[in-house]
């Protein structure tokens, strides 16, 4: 998935992304950005080395989304139906999600600043 398959307003408007789901829930943490005029964007996080009961992700992508953090970046996936940002890991805790949602900010050209993280706690 290409970080410009987003809506733009993700990359020129101050954005929310929302835990739907409790980061200690395991590898997938579901999860929304929101806009500030209501608009709505679902983008999962996923820790792409869990493998138990199954792989999350197959060995290419896998092998692309820890390609990527290493550069930087983070890979965008289709998961489910859903946009899915890939990281290096098997679980998530409150700085891993702040990090892929910085990374999530560059791929679109936003600066950081303009993303806020919300995580329940």
């Amino acid at each position: 998935m290409d970080p410009f398959d987003l809506p733009e307003w993700l990359g020129t408007e101050p954005v929310t992304w929302a835990a739907t789901t409790p980061l200690t829930d395991g590898p997938l943490v579901t999860g929304q950005l929101t806009g500030p005029s209501g608009q709505v964007e679902p983008l999962d996080l996923m820790a792409c080395d869990a493998a138990y009961p199954k792989p999350v992700l197959d060995e290419d992508e896998r092998r692309k989304a820890h390609q990527a953090w290493q550069f930087g970046e983070v890979l965008l996936v289709a998961h489910e139906g859903r946009s899915t940002a890939a990281m290096p890991g098997s679980r998530f805790d409150a700085n891993d999600a702040c990090e892929v949602i910085r990374r999530v900010a560059k791929a679109v050209g936003a600066s950081a600043p303009h993303f806020t993280v919300s995580i329940a706690l």
